[in-house]
This record gives C-alpha cells, structure tokens and sequence, in this order.
C-alpha cells in the first residue's frame, strides 16, 4: 500500500516519502518568498537540513537559517530569533524539525509584526483577540519527528525563562499554512528519541480520548491514533529505517495534535512544569507520568478504556490497557519514575502549584486539587 496523500484537515499536509522536494513550493503557496528556516542546534548541521537549505537557495529563496532553540524553548529564543527576523527583513517561516523547532518557528512568525510583548498573547480567556492578525506570518511547517504534532497545532509552547514555567501562546493563524510530511526525514532519530516523541503522540491521543469535552471527531482521531502507535512505533524502534512504520507515527503525531483540540490534562499539567524546571524531554516526560495519572483518573474512563482495549486487541478491559501502557514503556527503556530521566532534588510543592496553573488541567477527566495532584507527583518522584 502506497502511503502518499495530500489533506486540507486540519491545514494542507503534503505526506509522503520524499516531498522535502516540494519545499520551494510550498514557500510560494504560503506567500513567502524570503523565508528564514527555524531549526535546533542539533539539526542545523545535519544532511537532512542542508539538503532542504540547498533545495530553497536553488528556488531563489535564499539560504538563511536560525538555529539557537533549546530543548524547552523560552521567551529568550523568541527574542533571539525575531531580532535575526526583523533584521533580515523576512518575510516567512520555515519551521523545520522537532516540536522545539516548531514551536520557535511558529512563534517568531506570529510576534513578526505585534507590538504588544509575548506574554500578553498568552492562551488565556480571549487574549489571542490582542494579537494584530495583519502582523502574523506565513509558516511552513516540516517536522523530522513523529510525536508533537505541532505542525497542525495552533500555538506554541514556550518556557518564561523568569518563571520557569512553560506558557502556551496561541492564535488560529499560528496554523501552519502548508506543512510537508516526508517520513525520509525522521530515518535518523536515535532510538530514546523515536521512543520518547512516539509516546508524546500516544499521550496525546490518550489525554484527548480521556478529556471530558465534546468533541467526536477528535475522539475518533484520538482512537485510531492510539493504534497506530501501538502498531509502528514498535518497528520504528526496531528499525529506523522502516518506511511504512516512520509513516504511520509521522500521521499518529499529527492526529495526535489534531485531536487534543478536544483537551489535553493530567499528565501534560505535571509534565509541563517538570520539563520547564529540569529541562527533561517532553514525550519521555509525558510516559513517565502515564501510568500514574490513568490510575488517577480511573473512575472517570475506566469504561470508556475498556472500548479502546477491545479496539487496540488487548485483553482485560481497563486493567489490560494499564498493564499495556507499563510494558510499552519498559520496551521502549522508559524508566518508572521522573528521577529515571534525571529530575533530582524536586521541590514537589512548587511542581504542584505550577501544574495547578497549568491550562491543561481543565481538561483532565478528573478534577484536580493541591493534595491529589501532589500525592501523583510524589508518586512518580
């Protein structure tokens, strides 16, 4: 079966083995025709990123880059990077890479012409109304991993460097206005990293199902997703080189994203302030904290789990998805607890009141409060 298609849901996505090679393109279709690619530190010296470089610098477009995105982006980066835009005199984005490069990329575009500073725009209530809609940018979007699903999404997780807190930012047209998924991009991610993006799509579409919102197109995304990844991102793991099973988790990340429109929770609200505080990776962070939070909402979902445990072949109803969720972590080496993945001497107060404030937990099954949200932190520390 030949895995190619082009999709207008939820934005235009050119999926397929090799459509980096339609990259001028796409810059031409968003209007951009001085684009400035947004990529990690880590990516901006690989083949994968030269080779795109090459592909807009032969279309006349230029070759500019910007790589000085960490791990957790913060509003730091975003300075950085729009002082580079700005002064560039660029006129669109190329956000190539990982959800860190993504999210970057998406932000700069939509600060390009605000005059109002980042955390006015923060997704609070209506404050995306703020924002100058004439001064947002065109995005392409190109990811080379399978696990945010920022590529569809509309906004961008960015850290408050004073804070120490991660903060979305949102607005409609953060949307990327074409994204290109070529699953060729993501051959080269090591094994911890096809693992830990794999389980950040999987918790997505977990937490999306889970939400209490209604929202039934989501919740059929949310499903079919969850069985992509428990079907591929096993081989994926096994073998980078898996074509098909690359492709599969490239659409699992983007139906992930596409389907947490319907909420996201527990799990994100915890992870959040972890990966803000301790700088750890967000998918290996979210299944860390798995496991504990399904146990946290289980008189909420246990019977709507018992219908995704039939539709994903598992036996045991929501005690079989449990059981499930804790051996592929083990498979994946995703270790028990956040001190597995290197958070030490955490301030379990300060971690509780900033999951707390976290936007994500309206959207958890079940409500949470100062003594249960930190009786799972103290659980997964």
């Amino acid at each position: 079966m030949k895995l190619v298609g082009n999709w207008s849901y939820p934005t235009s996505v050119r999926f397929g083995a090799g459509r980096i090679a339609e990259i001028a393109e796409a810059c031409r279709v968003a209007g951009v025709r001085k684009p400035l690619l947004v990529t990690d530190r880590g990516l901006a010296s690989m083949e994968i990123t030269a080779k795109t470089r090459a592909l807009v610098e032969t279309a006349g477009l230029g070759n500019a880059m910007f790589s000085e995105v960490d791990p957790n982006p913060s509003d730091l980066n975003v300075a950085a990077g729009l002082k580079v835009y700005r002064e560039g005199g660029f006129d669109g984005v190329i956000a190539f890479g990982g959800g860190s490069a993504l999210d970057l990329g998406k932000t700069i575009a939509f600060m390009a012409g605000q005059t109002r500073p980042l955390w006015d725009f923060e997704d609070i209530g209506d404050w995306w109304t703020r924002a100058n809609p004439a001064g947002i940018h065109p995005i392409v979007a190109v990811p080379t991993t399978a696990g945010t699903g920022s590529e569809v999404g509309r906004a961008g997780l960015i850290t408050n460097s004073v804070l120490h807190e991660k903060k979305i930012i949102f607005h409609p047209k953060m949307l990327p206005s074409v994204v290109i998924c070529d699953p060729e991009l993501t051959v080269g991610m090591p094994k911890f990293i096809t693992a830990g993006t794999g389980l950040d799509a999987f918790a997505h579409c977990v937490e999306a199902y889970s939400s209490p919102h209604y929202h039934p197109m989501s919740q059929g995304i949310a499903l079919e997703g969850m069985r992509l990844v428990k079907e591929y991102l096993p081989r994926a793991y096994a073998d980078g080189s898996d074509i098909e099973a690359r492709a599969h988790m490239m659409s699992a990340a983007a139906m992930g994203a596409t389907a947490f429109q319907k909420g996201l929770g527990a799990i994100h609200a915890i992870s959040h302030p972890v990966g803000a505080v301790h700088n750890t990776h967000h998918g290996t962070t979210n299944a860390v904290c798995m496991p504990e939070v399904l146990k946290f909402n289980r008189p909420a979902i246990e019977d709507r789990f018992d219908m995704v445990a039939a539709y994903l072949g598992i036996k045991g109803g929501f005690d079989g998805f449990c059981a499930f969720v804790d051996e592929f972590n083990e498979s994946l080496g995703i270790p028990r607890t956040l001190g597995g993945i290197g958070v030490k001497d955490a301030d379990a107060d300060a971690l509780t009141k900033s999951a707390l404030n976290d936007p994500s937990v309206g959207g958890n099954p079940m409500p949470m409060t100062y003594d249960n949200t930190r009786a799972m932190i103290e659980a997964l520390l």
